[in-house]
Parts: structure tokens; C-alpha cells; sequence
């Protein structure tokens, strides 16, 4: 049986789960030692920590010259000792160039095949990429595990699905005969998806794998050969997942170097002479804005980027306020606000939030939503864990300076981990902003960083919003109103702005999350990025469809 006839049934019915846009995971994301095993979580461990000081050898890539690495965990404030096999430029070319020429020539079941057999290998390596993505980016155990592990895992199958679906969409064959009265014009005709050429993802330091991995196997589908750049602090998740692929190409009979892992330092980077070579034709980016659109500003690339953006929440009324607070704190709180989701421009009508009880005043919602961040902070089960480590210390210098924004409301502050005594944690910081400070919540401030917008009412709070989502991108928007009409002028002004809203959450489901196979990460329609993963147009992009035709044979 080949990888494709093993894998089928999967492929397909991640095809009807694009579709569907109903629950569909692939990969359970629940740690659980019935589903992956009663050592896995301990093995997991005992393998990362076996990397550390230690050259990672598992790469069988060609042409590298020397070893490097400069990853450092936020948990122990100190260096992963990890090297990585490192090349130059122009060696990560040739043979990006060389594999391509081989890979466009497999077919689409093959490719296929290959690829959810790697992400099957991945799977089996889940709890190690945990602990290494714990340690370069700072997320929290059960975080690191879902997002870099099952989450990803889906969010890369959802992009073999939609480039499979595409590549199969019109036939590579056809017998054409044109009716022109006494005689036919017949011809045979045949179609090719033609793939770009050499692809490169170049990856961000808060989620290595789940920003990447779309990227990553929506090119290698579409039949590209992938040079993929991490993050000079956040390589060993992603030198794990190139390495399966590797393994996978090579026991099937194929050059290696159609992934490869290309390693750099800040002082030394990589990216843009990579991304300026000629012969790079697809660039997929995760990261801050000036680099994006200098990325998105270059000729003859495809370019796929998610930047940055001011995350909105609109609140006019609610069903239970308490439950509000403690839902949009937690959101804050989560991984320390580091996500690209995550919410930070809080506006409130300065007539209050209505609720059954009544009006909820602009200093009452604000005290609520206080009491609930500390609340978390301060629980020893779950604080340390929800919050996790501050990935880069500039995070920290800019929650520091938040405090020149507006009114303190809420002082960041660190807290203890129990079981790394050296983590880097700052809690969230809160601050009261009047709505007419525009220039003060016209940016994204990375980090937990919330500012409390005092609005006129509802329609000034819709208007603010959408006004920063359309000038500076917008990724995510949360909304509380029992108030249909004004819900639905939300929706709308909000999708004007191509920014998903997620309205009225409570309990266990947040506005910095995003499913697999249901939900579009980012929109491309607004300055927060220009693609969306996973639509059609994420895929398509990535090859050309090419016809010929001769006359028909008799």
C-alpha cells in the first residue's frame, strides 16, 4: 500500500471538513496518556532535555559548513546550548533548485502521501515539541503542547487538504471536439499545475510551529521545494517537524533537500537575502509590520503575511457581567497577551454596560475586570501556567512603559512560578485611555496590555474599532451586546473592516482562538496581513495551471 491509499481516508475527510466548516481534528488536543501513551509526556521531556548543550543531528540536508544556535529559555533565563546544522545562502538555493525539479514531478497523491505520513511522525514526537516550545517561546505546558503539537498539526493538514482539493479540481486530461457542421475540430488537451518554484516560510518566536506549518505544506502540495527560517529564537519545534518530513521524503526514495532548515542569528540574519535571491519565487511571513509589507513590496514573490494589528472589544450590554470579566481577563491574560489574537483596545460607553440588574458603570466594569485578572494571577493551580513566560525581554520593557499611556488602573507585576523559580513573568497591565487619544491605541502594543477606552456610546466604540482595524490591521474583535439590531451593525461595520468578530463569550472559549478547519486565521483584507490560511486563495497562488493541446489522434 502506498502512503497515498494509507492516508486516503483522512485526506478526504479533512476535504469535507473545509466544506463542512463543522468540529473536524484530526489530532486529539488533549495530552492524554490512552491516546498517546503512558511514557510519552515523560520520554517527551526526557528528549528535550537530552537536546540541551547538544548539536541536533537528525537534519539530512546537504552542503552545511558550520553550527549555530541562539535559543534561550524564559522559563531558566538562560541558553538551550542547541546548534543547528547552518549553510550559506546560495547553498540553501542550489539545492532548494535542484530537489524542485524533482518534487514538481510527483504526483499530487504522492505528495499527499508523503505528507500526512509525516505529520504522522510529528504526531509521535508531540510532547517533545511541547517542552521545546515551552522553552524558546515561554507559552505554558498545555498551550505549547495543543498549539504546537495537534493544533498545527491540523492547521497543516487543513493546508494538504485545500492544495490537494485544488490540484484535483479540473482533469489533466481531455478530449475536446468542436461541432463545425460538415466536419469536427478535435483536439487532445492536458492541463498542469504548475508550482512556483522554491518556497520560504520564515517563521515567528511565539508560535514556531502553528504560524509555520500552513505555509510550510501549502507549498510543498503545491509542488515547491520549502527552505524554512525560524526564528533565531525559536528553532527546535520546527527543526523537529523539518526533520520528519526529511525522513519521510528520504525512506521514500526523494531528496531531502526539498525541506530544508535554514538557521540564522539576529546579528546575522538571513531572511532578506533569501527572500531578495531570484530564484525565490513564494514567501510566507509571520511577524512585526515594517518587515511584512517590505516583504509584501517585492517584485516578482508571492508573498502570504500575517503583521500586526489593534485588536478591538465592544462592550454595550450583557446577560452576566461577571462572567464577561472573567472571560476577557483570562483572554488578557493567556500566554501573557502574546498572541496575535489576543484582545487590547477595550471600549466602554462612559454610560455604562447594560445588564439585567442594570447599568454597570465604566469604573465598576473596569474594578470587575481587575478583580478577575488578579484573581487568576494570584491562584498558585493556575496563574503561573495561564501566563506563562515572557518570550522576549523587550515585551517587558514594553509593559513597563505602558504606564505613560493613560491612568495605572492596574500595575504589571511579577509573579512565582513554582517550578522555574527564573521565569520571566509580567501580568497584565491596565489603563484607563480617552477615546479622543487616538495616537496612544493606534498601534499594537505586543504583551499584557489593555487599555480601557472611555466612548460616547455604542456607535462611537463600533466607529473606533473599525477605524483601527481598517488603518492598522485587525486579526481579531470581540463584542458583548443582547441587542440585536446593534449586533448586527457590529457584524457588519466589523466585516467592512475584514475583521472576524466573536460575540458574547463566556466560559471556555476565547476570542484568541482559532480552529482548524472552521475558522480563517486572518482575513487578507485589512493591514494585518494579506492572507488568510486556510481559503483557496492561500493554495492557488502557490502554482499555475497551463494548458496545451495538439490534434486529436485518429
Amino acid at each position: 500500500m502506498n502512503l497515498y491509499e494509507k492516508h486516503k481516508e483522512l485526506i478526504n475527510k479533512a476535504i469535507t471538513a473545509l466544506h463542512n466548516r463543522t468540529f473536524f481534528a484530526a489530532y486529539p488536543e488533549h495530552p492524554s496518556p490512552k491516546i498517546y501513551g503512558e511514557t510519552a509526556d515523560a520520554d517527551g521531556r526526557e528528549k528535550f532535555q537530552a537536546s540541551m548543550g547538544n548539536k541536533f543531528e537528525e537534519l539530512s540536508q546537504t552542503g552545511t559548513s558550520g553550527w549555530m544556535g541562539t535559543e534561550e529559555s524564559p522559563y531558566l533565563q538562560k541558553d538551550l546550548g542547541i546548534t543547528y546544522p547552518s549553510a550559506d545562502v546560495d547553498t540553501l538555493i542550489d539545492n532548494a533548485e535542484k530537489a524542485f525539479h524533482v518534487w514538481r514531478k510527483v504526483s499530487a497523491e504522492d505528495r499527499a502521501g508523503i505528507l500526512v505520513e509525516s505529520l504522522e511522525r510529528v504526531k509521535n514526537r508531540f510532547f517533545e515539541i511541547a517542552y521545546a516550545t515551552m522553552h524558546t517561546t515561554g507559552q505554558g505546558y498545555m498551550m505549547a503542547f495543543q498549539a504546537s503539537g495537534p493544533h498545527a498539526a491540523d492547521r497543516a493538514l487543513e493546508a494538504v487538504a485545500a492544495g490537494f482539493e485544488e490540484l484535483k479540481r479540473f482533469p489533466s486530461a481531455a478530449f475536446w471536439d468542436k461541432p463545425m457542421g460538415k466536419f469536427n475540430i478535435q483536439l487532445d488537451k492536458e492541463w498542469r499545475a504548475v508550482p512556483k518554484g522554491i518556497a520560504m516560510v520564515i517563521g515567528c518566536s511565539t508560535f514556531p510551529t502553528w504560524n509555520s506549518v500552513p505555509g510550510v505544506y501549502a507549498s510543498l502540495i503545491t509542488g515547491n521545494s520549502v527552505i524554512v527560517k525560524p526564528h533565531p529564537g525559536a528553532v527546535l519545534p520546527m527543526a523537529i517537524v523539518v526533520a520528519e518530513i526529511q525522513n519521510v521524503l528520504k525512506e521514500n526514495g526523494f531528496d531531502p533537500n526539498i525541506c530544508q532548515l535554514a538557521v540564522d542569528t539576529v546579528d546575522k540574519p538571513l531572511a532578506k537575502e533569501l527572500a531578495e535571491h531570484k530564484k525565490m519565487k513564494i514567501i510566507d511571513f509571520t511577524g512585526n509590520s515594517e518587515f511584512g509589507s517590505y516583504l509584501e513590496g517585492l517584485p516578482g514573490k508571492q508573498v502570504f503575511t500575517e503583521k500586526t494589528g489593534v485588536n478591538s472589544v465592544i462592550l454595550d450590554s450583557v446577560e452576566n457581567v461577571d462572567k464577561v470579566a472573567g472571560n476577557l481577563a483570562f483572554a488578557l491574560s493567556l500566554y501573557s497577551g502574546q498572541m496575535c489574537t489576543a484582545p487590547q483596545n477595550f471600549y466602554i460607553p462612559e454610560g455604562g454596560i447594560d445588564t439585567p440588574e442594570g447599568k454597570v458603570s465604566f469604573e465598576e466594569f473596569a474594578q470587575k475586570f481587575i478583580e478577575n485578572i488578579n484573581g487568576l494571577a494570584d491562584n498558585p493551580k493556575a496563574g503561573p501556567f495561564v501566563l506563562g513566560a515572557v518570550q522576549n525581554k523587550n515585551t517587558c520593557a514594553r509593559v513597563a512603559d505602558a504606564s505613560k499611556l493613560g491612568k495605572v488602573l492596574l500595575e504589571s507585576r511579577a509573579i512565582e512560578n513554582p517550578m522555574f523559580k527564573d521565569a520571566r513573568i509580567a501580568t497584565p497591565v491596565v489603563l484607563e485611555v480617552s477615546a479622543s487619544e487616538k495616537d496612544k491605541f493606534a498601534t499594537e502594543l505586543f504583551g499584557p496590555i489593555a487599555l480601557l477606552i472611555k466612548t460616547k456610546d455604542v456607535d462611537e466604540s463600533i466607529a473606533l474599532a473599525k477605524e483601527m482595524a481598517e488603518q492598522h490591521g485587525a486579526i481579531s474583535c470581540g463584542a458583548y451586546t443582547t441587542n440585536s439590531e446593534v449586533k448586527e451593525k457590529i457584524a457588519d461595520e466589523m466585516s467592512l473592516a475584514a475583521t472576524p468578530v466573536s460575540f458574547n463569550l463566556t466560559g471556555g472559549i476565547y476570542m484568541n482562538q482559532n480552529a482548524g478547519f472552521s475558522d480563517f486565521h486572518v482575513t487578507g483584507g485589512n493591514p494585518a496581513g494579506n492572507a488568510s490560511f486556510t481559503n483557496p486563495e492561500y493554495v492557488i497562488k502557490r502554482f499555475t495551471w497551463v494548458g496545451h493541446r495538439e490534434p486529436a489522434k485518429a
